[in-house]
């Protein structure tokens, strides 16, 4: 079987007479019921909340009923998705020390409704305890609300991987989409993959991200093996130099550093485990200091384009918000010492 980049074109007719379902153009449907419910789970158990005077934590997905899909149908994805969930909940009052448990009821979770307009509801077994119970309903249903859209964003893009091969219009197009997130600034252009055959489609992301800490501090965090662990909050492989090799989160990325420039650039091939044989986007990562603070300007050239969503859930939440809580850490252990 030929890789990726090294096919010959012909194999893409999606216009054939005979109706064939070459690379998956005319239909094609895959079950997600099993992937989700694991999903779900990953997403939601383990959600914790808290304020001054009380915690709480979902401890248990307790029921999850129903099933998804995702289709293809003459090269536009479809997806299905439709949920009852039943969640446990247990919280406890700091000051009194007294514990209190309940539940949280999902009835619909779908792919046509907005995330922000699921309904979640939430009860608490008799007693005493309505702070626990309030704090459920305000800043828990925020955070469950939150895991729902994770999942669903999952669905139109991990779990499709695959499900629609190149057609020669797809591989030959311009694509040009300008975009504005709340606190990063990102720009996606269509790249010009080189290579013969079958082409893969790929985006180039530009992010920038303020972090408060030195342009030693940053560069450190991408370079030193601990600091590495824990962002990523898993094992780690670091060979720092150039043409040694990375592994980051259990294996799940994976590359090879390019260039390194103490403390203001790093070059990198980079890759995901579910991306396409052998096939490797470039990151560059700028540090540039700014008064008490430094400016990470990133640029991923080479990512295909199934996988713009989940490069930026990456980056932005795996990476940007992780990397801003351990420095966080940091400076107060290092304040600590110093007191």
């Amino acid at each position: 079987m030929a890789k990726w980049g090294q096919g010959d074109p012909r194999w893409i007719v999606e216009e054939r007479e005979d109706g064939t379902n070459v690379n998956n153009w005319h239909w094609t449907e895959r079950d997600a019921t099993s992937r989700s419910k694991g999903k779900l789970r990953e997403l939601l158990v383990g959600v914790a909340v808290e304020n001054e005077a009380s915690s709480c934590e979902i401890r248990e997905l307790k029921q999850v009923e129903g099933e998804a899909s995702c289709s293809s149908l003459e090269g536009k994805l479809v997806f299905f998705s439709e949920w009852d969930i039943r969640l446990s909940w247990k919280g406890v009052i700091k000051e009194s020390g007294l514990k209190h448990k309940g539940l949280i009821e999902i009835p619909s979770v779908s792919e046509e409704n907005e995330v922000d307009d699921t309904e979640v509801s939430v009860s608490k077994k008799k007693g005493d305890g309505d702070v626990l119970k309030d704090l459920m309903k305000t800043a828990g249903t925020a955070k469950v609300r939150e895991a729902l859209g994770d999942y669903l964003k999952a669905l139109k893009t991990e779990f499709t991987m695959g499900m629609i091969l190149p057609t020669k219009a797809y591989g030959n197009q311009e694509l040009t989409v300008k975009r504005k997130l709340s606190e990063n600034t990102l720009q996606v252009q269509a790249s010009s993959p080189v290579a013969l055959g079958v082409k893969i489609p790929t985006v180039a992301l530009h992010v920038m991200e303020l972090f408060d800490t030195t342009v030693e501090q940053l560069y450190s965090v991408f370079t030193v093996k601990d600091l590495v662990q824990k962002f990523s909050k898993s094992p780690a492989v670091l060979e720092v130099e150039k043409g040694g090799i990375f592994q980051m989160f259990d294996g799940n990325i994976t590359g090879e550093y390019m260039e390194l420039l103490t403390n203001k650039k790093i070059v990198m091939k980079w890759r995901c485990r579910n991306w396409p044989e052998e096939h490797y986007a470039t990151v560059v990562l700028n540090s540039v200091p700014t008064v008490g603070q430094t400016e990470l300007q990133s640029d991923c050239k080479g990512v295909p384009v199934c996988e713009e969503e989940n490069m930026k859930f990456c980056w932005q939440k795996q990476h940007f918000e992780e990397i801003k809580g351990i420095m966080h850490f940091e400076v107060e252990r290092t304040e600590t010492s110093l007191g």
